[in-house]
Parts: structure tokens; sequence; C-alpha cells
């Protein structure tokens, strides 16, 4: 069995979906397109400039990704976001500040906690979220 994360990207996010991935393979090493299969002509849940079905990896883990203009009642939400782990702050750093740029925004800032202890996981902790609407949570490891 095996299991991955699927993106689908509606309401205003739909139509957004291809410059997504190609900023999320932008921002993280090892990442890569691997495939994009965009609707056809008149086909149900689309336009030809949407995405179908694609797959993107990020630093060696592969994500899922569809675009659909029906009028869906979610889109996504904080509750589930994508957790970023490194023993390198300036990685985190570097990668938290590339997701909020251009239009994200920080939910909880990339903090030490100020000697108050850490959150049972980490040193440092943030969340943020990209202009595209996905969560993203990271923690500084040791």
């Amino acid at each position: 069995m095996k299991t991955a994360t699927f993106l689908t990207f509606v309401g205003d996010q739909c139509g957004k979906a291809e410059e997504a991935i190609n900023f999320y393979t932008s921002v993280f090493p090892n990442s890569e397109i691997n495939s994009i299969k965009k609707y056809s002509e008149g086909e149900s849940g689309g336009t030809p400039e949407l995405i179908k079905y694609g797959v993107f990896t990020l630093n060696g883990t592969k994500y899922m990704v569809a675009e659909s203009n029906y009028n869906h009642n979610w889109s996504f939400t904080p509750a589930v976001s994508l957790f970023i782990s490194d023993n390198s702050e300036d990685v985190i750093q570097t990668l938290f500040e590339k997701l909020v740029s251009n239009g994200g925004q920080v939910m909880v800032p990339l903090d030490d906690y100020k000697g108050e202890g850490d959150y049972g996981f980490g040193k440092k902790f943030g969340w943020c979220q990209d202009k595209f609407g996905m969560s993203w949570q990271f923690i500084l490891t040791e």
C-alpha cells in the first residue's frame, strides 16, 4: 500500500495549480514536475488550461495535484498542512520566507519560543500559508 498527498485546486484557487507547482519546485531542492495532464476540450470537470491530473516531487516526496471548476463547498484549510523539518536553521528560515513572499501570510512566526520551552518536537517552530492557500509548518530539529 502507498499513500500520497493530493492537492485539489478549486474555487478561488482553480487555475493556479500549475503556477503553484512551478513555485514549489523552484523553492524546494531536489524537486521536479513529473507529469501534467490537462483536460480535453469539452471534458467534464475542467477546461483545457486546467490540470486534470499532475504529479510533482518536492525534495524526493511525490505529490499529486488536480483542478476542478465545479462549485465545491471546500478548499484548502490550515487544518491540513505540509510539515517540513530540518536541522538547519538557515534552510528552515529560507523556505519559510520564500513561501510567505508574494502574498502569503505568517500564521505562527518562526520563533525559538523566547525561553518558554518548546512544543515538544523541536527547537524552533513556525506556520505559514502561501499565496495559493496551502499551509506549511516548519520545525527546526536537533
